[in-house]
């Protein structure tokens, strides 16, 4: 690859990022066409509303000067019809001469395809591996649920140097700051659904949208855990329901609670686990289904640690602010019984960490 083509890659993955929360469930894609004396022809992102796939949206722009251009495009053409024709297939009908894209299509059933058809066409294609793993965890959610067909959980919180995310008296004000906070609302926006406990609501009385303030295609969709439906029809979750709220239940609760939040048009689904628990395993089957590639978990300790035990997160994201608590008594982030050995410990991998504000940062791990 030479510089030039680094410089077009690079735009078409900051094209692609557009794309978050506006393309799902379809993956991010970003293409750029540069012309045959190496300029800027045309480029394009996916939206989902907007059906269009990126690169037919660039071709669209580059017009007549695509013919023995190159095409940048941040995933394998695809080479299949859907609610499109294969993009391969226009992408040689346009006369283009080279494609340079990092990686295969996340679909198991139709990865390398794409490639195989341009090749076929004569085209010449190039697959950028030192781009690979930047693409494909700009998709991360979309290709885990290819290729597990559940979506990818993030457990996020926020805690003390000393792990603890309450006091066992006094929790007003906030562990993190501001910057932590905001920072929170941008992942958020990243994620198709968030889920919390009903613990959580009657301490807190949560919103739980996404305030970032960017636009998205459809709203995030909030689950709460409710085992008894104890979730009260004041509360700002129920009074701001607009088709983005649900409460998974069991049998135990009491009939008259569930009428009551249906009668104001929540959902509420019975899944019985043993022990009176809400079954976590099959919320994760449920938002398979409504094609929710992204779930969030931002809950109390209780859930927190079900949801790690349960075997549902495959990602952990804490939000470490500069202060301690100490105690037996000041919550840890992840409750419940534990493990009972240090060799029974939950391991983790890929570990990184960022700063999101003076003297905080996070630490991101992969289950």
């Amino acid at each position: 690859m030479t510089d030039l083509d680094r410089q077009f890659l690079r735009l078409a993955l900051e094209l692609a990022a557009k794309g978050q929360a506006l393309a799902s469930p379809n993956p991010m894609v970003g293409a750029v066409v540069i012309d045959q004396n190496g300029d800027l022809a045309g480029h394009g992102f996916h939206t989902y509303d907007g059906v269009k796939h990126a690169e037919i949206v660039a071709l669209d722009r580059a017009g007549e000067s695509v013919r023995g251009g190159t095409l940048y495009v941040t995933l394998e053409p695809c080479s299949h019809q859907g609610r499109t024709g294969p993009c391969s297939d226009a992408i040689a009908a346009a006369g283009i001469r080279r494609v340079v894209a990092p990686l295969e299509d996340g679909n198991p059933d139709v990865s390398g395809k794409g490639f195989e058809r341009l090749r076929a066409a004569g085209i010449e294609v190039e697959v950028a591996e030192e781009f690979r793993r930047e693409a494909a965890r700009l998709n991360e959610p979309f290709f885990h649920y290819m290729r597990t067909g559940r979506p990818f959980v993030t457990l996020k919180t926020a805690a003390t140097l000393d792990g603890k995310i309450a006091a066992p008296d006094d929790n007003s004000g906030w562990i993190t700051s501001g910057a932590a906070r905001q920072h929170v609302h941008e992942v958020r926006h990243g994620h198709d659904a968030i889920l919390t406990g009903i613990g959580t609501v009657l301490e807190d009385d949560p919103l739980l949208t996404d305030r970032s303030g960017i636009p998205r295609r459809k709203p995030l969709m909030r689950i709460v855990v409710d085992s008894l439906c104890r979730l009260p029809v004041e509360s700002q979750l129920v009074a701001s329901y607009d088709n983005d709220l649900v409460v998974m239940t069991t049998s135990a609760a009491v009939p008259k609670r569930k009428e009551l939040l249906e009668e104001r048009g929540v959902p509420v689904h019975v899944m019985d686990a043993p022990l009176g628990r809400v079954d976590l395993r099959a919320v994760i089957d449920w938002a398979a289904k409504e094609r929710l590639l992204s779930l969030m978990v931002e809950a109390g300790a209780k859930l927190n640690w079900a949801s790690l035990d349960d075997g549902i997160v495959d990602k952990v994201l804490i939000y470490y602010a500069p202060k301690i608590l100490g105690g037996l008594d000041s919550l840890p982030m992840a409750g419940g019984i534990g493990r009972r050995s240090r060799s029974g410990a939950i391991r983790l991998h890929g570990l990184s960490t960022f700063m999101v504000g003076e003297d905080e940062f996070a630490v991101e791990a992969y289950l």
